[in-house]
């Protein structure tokens, strides 16, 4: 019935609220399981316990007695609680309970009764200890004492005590796989512990390095160490390995961000570990005060972290401007600790070095080192493209030394003598093979680019030299030959010498391309990966530890890449190289007769056939590489879709096979039926969990009452009078034919989850483990600011006028089965409590009226909150991820309850007993972690909401940062605090008292926030595993049922009870631990209209197809969402995700990579899934993409990448490549793709247009009688293959989509997926969200600017204006397709074919597609107030400050490249520009002064080709270039003129009329509109010029544009001083009003800076507003169709006409307003229009009629 806590009453007609009770009588049990105290009453229990918040802490004085604090246990008094550690309530969430039943032991797997090796005070004491000795606080080592015990008792409870401890101390100190031996080996401590303190060992050991010092026979030998190291472990007793373990984590727990740098974290240990064993240590007396620990050994190192990115001005922490190349981040910091070089660099105040003091003094002074002398960069992560080239070399090889292979090959003619047709034999053998060379040429590249990212100073870059040497030999080799043949060729004599030579030459080539296309070049010339030099050995450790694939993986890995480069390169020979030799072929020889140019004569036009091969040379070759894309979709789809039959997942499955067999699947797979005893049958123990998932369903209103009785297990009376369990029908039901439409809703969500929870079981699973033993895990969600619940005035309020739904409204849209359930319940429970006995209940329509529109009639809380908590939970709130994941200990409670009924036996009729035994049980097995950044701030009504959640969920735990202001001057001081629903309430402030409050270093957010609130919580998880959850999940209970299956992925259940350090025992240990378990996504947000779906198949396919193919073959890296961790390796390896600000934007990804690198193994289930929300509309989808996109480009810049590129083999190598950056690259191929095949057509049509093509018959014979012709005709085909190619590669998008549909819910359901996509113009948002990554990761390589875009995650249901869709997409994508337009429509006039219309298609998609995906686009009324609303837009802010103005954006666009002044002037509007770091010069050299330069000289070429040719009347034309010149600079001369006489104007009139406020906005119109009558007149007089040929003005303007963008971006890039932070200066500028503008000595240079910047600006202004009418022109049609708002509506949403949105309501007053704005702004649209239309067609209908007789005119 109602769903989760804070519901209703149990519903007394519902029939299953008590579950069955199970006849007890018939069995005597002779004594009850255990030692089961049935007496002891544990009620009285929990009341001691809760007395005291924090029994630990106490009152105690801090052990002033020294004597006193070893007292025996005996004679501790009562108050002796206050030393002895009692986990109080607040110690775990819960009641520190566990045990047998009715026990009081905290931890019962670590109890007296076990033979335990060290006792419960024994630890405590090893604590208190530790804690006196280095000075932790209190509440840290209460926090880890407690975490460690439940550490103990997890592994404890399936193993022997004595194992649980030796292997948990194997794992974080000793162990084959601990990272703490990995270091203490790869830093070469051992040769410093070995040499002993006599002789300086510092020195000593960096000879020993490197060889200098004598070598004592095998000493220093690492096989030797590596034994001396077991032995030294397998001698330690239980109590130093407990010691040690206490001291790893009490550093750990407190070291704050120190935590990201794990290596750094293994010295501390190090260090406090020799100290503490050192005698002073021993002998001390007084206890050192707490928090010196946190004071001097982490803070410093904190505050040099928080230094690099943060400093300080007027007493504020401001972001530093710099960019990660300047930044000594995390991994800089941390890699010092790998190498004894780095580790001899720690220098102290005075000088001295740290390793030269012994190890038992360096902890002591630690606190003295100068940590800013200490370290530096290790890897450059400078911006630039070319780490594409280091990284992915083998890419490039295998791709454009092959295609230089295919296409020497077959375009023979290009190198031909010119006095033949073909070259001779040796010359072809020796072209082909320059590929070899071509491969060295790029390896050669990449060796000079990382030079750039790695320090010359570091020890890494000996061996690029070596490779450098050895690759120009090879260079030498490969190319020289070519030299030698070309000189010899063609002389009369022997040809055989040259061809032998040419030969070789050619099969080295061959070889040199395979090996440098599959060796790493990490592992050329010095090996990094496998070497067995001790100098690699860092690096081998911490990145290249791959762990190794099961052979079958292996196989399936290298045959998957061997088809997938088989297939392509056949197909890409036949497809695109040999058939591309025909155009070369012709072209190749053809030079153009008859054409001249006045100045540059006949140089440009006779090449001008050669200058378009070559360009098409280039598109061949961007088609290459997308070929591979495709083919790895297609094998990557076969070789997921084989597995997962393999793996026996799929609805091609029989009915019977799948549902009938599922009661038996349960009890087999689910239940841990191996441990039990069986005294019942198992149909009764599987009736329990089966009537549990279907009422828990049925409490989500998933189910009505009628269904549920068809689905349930129930009693019957037997003919015998016994009592019998029926099965549901629906498991004898043998053939599923339109039956399961009986049970539940048809489609509906109960549908889904059923058929996927029967399915999963038809796979594999682990075998469970017993509930008391399975393994403790935690939750952990990091929250900012989402919604937590949804507000009653969210859900049936709208928006704003532009919304028209009430977010009620749409979710019972989206929901209408679930909406009636819930209000038939709502109705039981109302007429059950009826708030006014007088009034008679009358079942009338009208009085359920209120119930189905708002689902409550009485707005009494407990009514309303039902409906906030129905929506909520429907929407993407925290509190449907917290009630999801409650569910875990639902199924907890409910598996310990079935597997164990002596346990209801042993509780007899007390029920409240069971309970909290069951409670006890899911306490002590999971624990739930909120990290809240945000509580302490949150307003009321969020506190509400977090005070309703801990109400509800009285265990779920919240973490917290809490600020406490310092003494004036000083830092505040932070504090990680945790509470939880148990925890008291403290009258005076209303704060929940906390369970620890443990201080921090200083503010740990210093990087995008996720990771740094993950960091700070990670304290306080509990247990062996962790499960990282995004608050916009959610769970079900029949998935949280196989839990215990999940966690036995880890291969933990059953370990050797061999000791890990036994000489023998070691090998059972040898195998790579698993660090990840990725499980599946469902996204709930699918089905929520077009796009909401597209996110969601995106997901799917990436989430569930890729990912389980990759898994396989081990490609799979860690995306957040609802991966299983195992907290021990990542926790010990830097932490669940990284967390340098912006160089981290997809921290969860780098977790995966460094497990990856460092050993761990990554999985993937099929078995288990969870809910996930995704974006749904447009905007916050492309944002969401746009923070993928820069993330990517981060990516790219970072080390991991450069070692997972440099290092893996190569089949693993491309796994990853293709899975992760791949596909990103891929994207911006594609979109490369359209605009090198633009160009490609321009310059094909240029020739289409100019000569005369050959007449072909049908063979393609060139018919004769045709002088002076070319033949052209093979280029053509060439054109329609190309479209071919590219239309392939969008369509196969589709393909994965199409067949995880087809596999998972049948035929059917695929099509109507699929169908729907397109009906809903699908693809159309594929090709614009295409653009929109390969944008963001390009304009990321180039200048930066990433950081985390909050995704908005509600329902998209408002209209955006026009004038914010078009500034932010215009920068990204409009102008791209605006100008690309422009070259189709050339082509289109050039040369027509019906090709053509698909990229019409596509380019208009650049365009328009983020007004074709806003919701109510296209309503007439709407239309005309975004006109309004546009016109408005392009003329504010030019006497005031606006916060959206035309102006602002083009600032905004302008200062990524001109970056901020550094003055702060408290402008009211700074706030208008967030904080970017400026570009780098190079970047901003190559990207926006050569490329612009570049494209405009290749269209100025076409232009002049095409203007080289005599007129009609035989006439030589004048010279092209002074026309083109003339009308592409007029316009910016003429605006630089009208400005300059404005700005006289305004600075002498304007302060007399200051009174006047609009006299700016007069002063900017008047410019703007001069500005654009300028670009119109000189349009006009070239359209006159041009004689009105069409196809020529379209490439005139083509090549204006090209010119006006180059002379814009160089004025920007060069000419321009940095931006000041407000529009002081702009306003200044329009009002003549220089003075009182705060801008100090500047107010002298700035008119002149503000000068240029108006000059640009006029351009653009022009060419935005143009471009606006354009757009709105295109979009005006469907807007004058009727009804079409309703159809895209319909489109969008996927809602019924019917079903859909009434229009929204205006009052009478606006109503009229609207009315006249709209009869206004209609009719000067169309004025503006017909202008615009008359200035194009009239002079074209005219052209005869109009002569003007100019002089000038004929010689421009």
């Amino acid at each position: 019935m109602a769903a989760r806590p804070g519901y209703g009453q149990p519903d007394p007609r519902n029939p299953f609220n008590n579950p069955p009770q199970y006849p007890q009588q018939q069995q005597q049990y002779p004594q009850a399981r255990r030692d089961y105290d049935a007496e002891s009453d544990l009620s009285d229990h929990y009341g001691s316990r809760n007395e005291s918040t924090a029994h630990l802490t106490g009152n105690s004085p801090y052990y002033d007695q020294p004597g006193d604090e070893y007292k025996s246990r005996d004679d501790v008094s009562d108050d002796g609680y206050s030393r002895r550690y009692t986990p109080s309530v607040d110690s775990h969430m819960s009641m520190p309970q566990p045990g047998p039943p009715g026990s009081s032991e905290p931890y019962p797997a670590w109890s007296s009764a076990k033979q335990i090796p060290i006792s419960y005070e024994e630890i405590e004491d090893i604590f208190l200890d530790l804690t006196q000795k280095f000075g932790f606080q209190r509440d840290s080592m209460r926090n880890q004492f407690d975490f460690l015990m439940h550490l103990l008792d997890s592994r404890a409870s399936r193993m022997s005590p004595h194992q649980a401890l030796l292997t948990l101390h194997a794992d974080y100190i000793g162990g084959q796989h601990a990272n703490y031996r990995k270091w203490y080996f790869a830093a070469q401590l051992n040769l410093d512990d070995a040499v002993g303190q006599s002789q300086n060992p510092g020195l000593q050991r960096l000879k020993s390095v490197r060889g200098g010092a004598p070598k004592t026979a095998g000493s220093k030998s690492l096989d030797n160490a590596l034994n001396r190291w077991r032995n030294a472990m397998n001698n330690m007793s239980q109590y130093d390995r407990l010691r040690q373990l206490a001291l790893y984590l009490l550093c750990w727990g407190e070291a704050g961000n120190v935590r990201f740098v794990p290596e750094c974290l293994c010295f501390i240990f190090k260090c406090a570990d020799d100290y503490y064993r050192s005698p002073e240590c021993q002998n001390q007396v007084d206890p050192i005060p707490e928090g010196v620990y946190l004071e001097t050994i982490i803070k410093p190192l904190y505050c040099f972290m928080r230094d690099q990115g943060y400093e300080v001005v007027d007493g504020k922490f401001v972001r530093r401007e710099r960019d990660h190349d300047h930044i000594i981040g995390y991994d800089d910091i941390n890699q010092l600790f790998w190498y004894p070089e780095g580790l001899a660099r720690i220098v102290l105040q005075d000088n001295s070095r740290l390793v030269d003091a012994a190890p038992a003094q360096r902890f002591m002074k630690l606190r003295r080192v100068d940590w800013n002398r200490v370290f530096f960069k290790t890897y450059l992560e400078k911006r630039s493209v070319a780490h594409l080239l280091v990284n992915f070399n083998r890419i490039w090889i295998l791709h454009v030394a092959v295609f230089w292979f295919y296409t020497a090959f077959n375009s023979p003619r290009v190198y031909a003598p010119h006095n033949k047709q073909f070259p001779s034999a040796p010359m072809t053998w020796s072209a082909t093979a320059l590929g070899g060379a071509v491969a060295t040429l790029i390896m050669l590249a990449a060796t000079i680019a990382e030079w750039f990212y790695i320090p010359t100073t570091w020890n890494n870059a000996s061996h690029l030299t070596t490779r450098f040497i050895f690759l120009l030999a090879i260079l030498a080799i490969t190319a020289g030959p070519t030299v030698y043949i070309a000189r010899v060729d063609g002389r009369p004599g022997s040809q055989q010498i040259p061809l032998i030579i040419g030969v070789v030459q050619f099969f080295i080539s061959i070889v040199v391309t395979i090996l440098f296309g599959i060796i790493p070049s990490g592992r050329m010339f010095g090996d990094r990966v496998a070497g067995k030099s001790r100098k690699y050995m860092a690096s081998q450790t911490f990145t290249a530890s791959y762990p190794e694939l099961p052979r079958s993986a292996r196989l399936a890995s290298i045959m998957l890449w061997l088809l997938v480069f088989g297939c392509k390169f056949v197909e890409s020979y036949f497809f695109l190289s040999s058939s591309f030799s025909s155009p070369v072929a012709v072209m190749a020889r053809t030079k153009v007769q008859g054409c001249k140019d006045k100045i540059f004569g006949d140089v440009l036009c006779q090449n001008q056939v050669i200058f378009t091969l070559s360009i098409m040379y280039i598109m061949d070759l961007v088609l290459f590489f997308l070929d591979t894309y495709l083919w790895y979709i297609i094998w990557i789809v076969v070789f997921s879709i084989s597995r997962s039959f393999a793996l026996g997942l799929s609805i091609w499955t029989p009915w019977k096979d799948v549902y009938t067999r599922l009661p038996k699947r349960i009890y087999a797979k689910l239940l841990a039926t191996a441990e039990m005893e069986v005294k019942y049958k198992p149909k009764v123990l599987v009736s329990q969990i089966w009537n549990a998932v279907i009422i828990s369903m049925y409490r989500e209103h998933l189910l009505s009452i009628e269904n549920v009785q068809r689905l349930l297990y129930h009693q019957t009376d037997g003919p015998d009078g016994r009592r019998t369990l029926r099965a549901p029908p629906f498991f004898t039901n043998n053939d599923g034919r339109g039956f399961k439409d009986n049970f539940f809703p048809g489609g509906g969500e109960a549908e889904r989850r059923i058929s996927f929870f029967a399915s999963s079981l038809t796979t594999a699973l682990p075998e469970p483990l017993p509930v008391d033993a399975m393994p403790t895990f935690t939750v952990l969600v990091p929250h900012y600011s989402e919604k937590i619940l949804l507000s009653l005035r969210e859900i049936i309020r709208e928006e704003d006028h532009n919304t028209r739904v009430t977010q009620l409204e749409y979710l019972k849209q989206l929901h209408p089965v679930e909406w009636d359930n819930f209000v038939k319940d709502t109705k039981i429970l109302a007429e059950e409590n009826p708030e006014d006995p007088d009034e008679k209940v009358t079942s009338s329509k009208t009085n359920d009226l209120p119930f189905y529109f708002l689902g409550f009639k009485t707005a009494s809380p407990e009514y309303t909150l039902r409906t906030r908590i129905w929506a909520s939970l429907r929407a993407q709130t925290l509190y449907r991820t917290v009630s999801g994941m409650m569910n875990y200990s639902k199924a907890i409670k409910l598996l310990y309850r079935v597997e164990n009924p002596d346990i209801v036996q042993l509780f007899g009729g007390n029920t409240d007993r069971l309970e909290r035994e069951l409670e006890r049980m899911s306490r002590r097995k999971f624990k739930f972690v909120i990290s809240m950044q945000r509580y302490a701030k949150f307003n009321k009504e969020e506190k509400e909401n977090a005070e309703f959640l801990l109400r509800a969920y009285p265990d779920l735990q919240i973490a917290y940062l809490d600020e406490v202001p310092g003494p004036k001057g000083s830092d505040p001081k932070l504090y990680s605090v945790l509470i939880d629903g148990h925890s008291e309430l403290d009258e005076t402030t209303g704060q929940r008292r906390p369970k620890f409050r443990v201080e921090l270093p200083g503010n740990p957010i210093l990087g995008d926030g996720k990771s740094d609130n993950q960091n700070h919580a990670i304290i306080f998880y509990r247990g062996e595993y962790l499960q990282l959850i995004d608050a916009n999940q959610d769970n079900y209970l029949e998935e949280c049922l196989k839990i215990r299956n999940i966690l036995g992925e880890f291969e933990e259940y059953s370990i050797s009870s061999q000791s890990p350090y036994a000489q023998w025992g070691h090998k059972e240990f040898k195998k790579s631990p698993v660090a990840i378990v990725g499980t599946r996504e469902y996204i709930f947000s699918e089905n929520i209209g077009v796009l909401g779906d597209i996110a969601a198949g995106k997901e799917q396919t990436f989430g569930t197809m890729t990912a389980r193919a990759l898994a396989w073959i081990g490609g799979k890296l860690h995306y957040g969402h609802p991966d299983f961790l195992n907290a021990t390796f990542m926790t010990t390896r830097g932490g669940v995700s990284k967390a340098q600000k912006g160089l981290h934007l997809n921290e969860d990804i780098f977790a995966g990579m460094n497990a990856f690198g460092r050993g761990g193994r990554i999985k993937h289930s099929e078995y288990y899934q969870c809910g996930k929300g995704r974006d749904l509309g447009f905007g916050t989808i492309l944002n969401f993409q746009t923070k993928i996109g820069t993330g990517m480009g981060e990516q790219m810049l970072s080390r991991e990448y450069y070692y997972l590129g440099t290092q893996l083999p190569i089949d693993r190598f491309l796994t990853f490549y293709y899975g992760h950056p791949g596909f990103h690259i891929n994207n911006i191929l594609v979109i490369y793709s359209i605009q090198v095949f633009m160009v490609t057509l321009v310059f094909i049509g240029i020739l289409n247009k100019q000569l005369a093509i050959c007449k072909v018959d049908s063979q393609g014979n060139v018919l004769a009688g045709q002088g002076g012709c070319y033949n052209l005709i093979p280029v053509f085909d060439w054109v329609r293959r190309c479209i071919i190619s590219i239309f392939l590669v969008f369509i196969i998008a589709f393909l994965p989509l199409f067949l995880q549909e087809l596999v998972e819910r049948g035929t059917a359901m695929a099509l109507i997926r699929l169908g729907k996509h397109f009906l809903s113009l699908s693809p159309i948002f594929e090709v614009f969200s295409t653009q929109i990554y390969s944008q963001s990761i390009l304009s990321n390589l180039t200048f930066g600017g990433a950081r985390y875009i909050a995704t908005g995650r509600g329902f998209a249901t408002t209209r955006i204006s026009f004038t914010i869709l078009y500034s932010r997409f215009a920068g990204p994508s409009i102008y791209m397709g605006m100008r690309n337009l422009l070259f189709l429509l050339y082509a289109t006039l050039s040369i027509w074919i019906p090709h053509l219309i698909y990229f019409w298609f596509s380019v208009l998609s650049l365009c328009i597609a983020p007004f074709v995906f806003n919701p109510h686009q296209f309503s007439f009324a709407e239309f005309i107030i975004d006109y309004r609303e546009f016109l408005r837009w392009m003329s504010r802010g030019n006497s005031r400050t606006k916060a959206s103005s035309w102006y602002g954006y083009c600032r905004l666009s302008r200062t990524m490249i001109t970056g901020y002044k550094k003055k702060k002037l408290g402008h009211p509007s700074e706030k208008l520009s967030g904080d970017v770091p400026r570009a780098g010069w190079r970047t901003v050299m190559f990207s926006e002064v050569i490329w612009p330069i570049c494209f405009a000289v290749l269209f100025i070429i076409a232009y002049m080709f095409v203007k080289s040719f005599p007129d009609r009347n035989g006439d030589q034309p004048p010279s092209p270039l002074i026309r083109i010149a003339i009308i592409a600079v007029g316009p910016v001369v003429w605006n630089a003129a009208v400005l300059l006489t404005l700005f006289f104007v305004s600075l002498f009139i304007g302060p007399m009329l200051s009174h006047w406020a609009k006299f700016g906005s007069i002063i900017a119109a008047t410019a703007h509109f001069l500005g654009l009558v300028g670009i119109v007149a000189f349009f006009e007089f070239f359209w006159f010029l041009e004689l009105w040929d069409a196809s020529h003005a379209v490439l005139g303007v083509i090549t204006i544009i090209a010119i006006q963008r180059a002379i814009q971006k160089i004025l920007i890039a060069v000419f321009l001083s940095r931006e000041f932070k407000h529009d002081e200066t702009n306003r200044a500028w329009w009002t003549g009003k220089w003075y009182g503008r705060g801008l100090g000595s500047s107010a002298m240079s700035q008119p002149a800076r503000e000068f240029i910047v108006k000059i640009v600006e006029m351009s653009l202004w022009t060419s935005d507003f143009l471009l606006g009418h354009i757009l709105m022109i295109i979009l005006t049609p469907p807007t004058l169709i009727p009804f079409f708002d309703r159809l895209h509506s319909t489109m969008l949403f996927w809602l019924r006409p019917s079903k859909q949105i009434r229009p929204a309501l205006f009052s009478t007053k606006l109503k009229r307003q609207r009315r006249w704005i709209i009869l206004k702004y209609t009719l000067l649209y169309l004025i503006v229009v017909s202008l615009l239309a008359a200035l194009l067609v009239l002079p074209a209908i005219f052209r005869n009629e109009i002569h003007f007789n100019c002089t000038i005119c004929r010689n421009i």
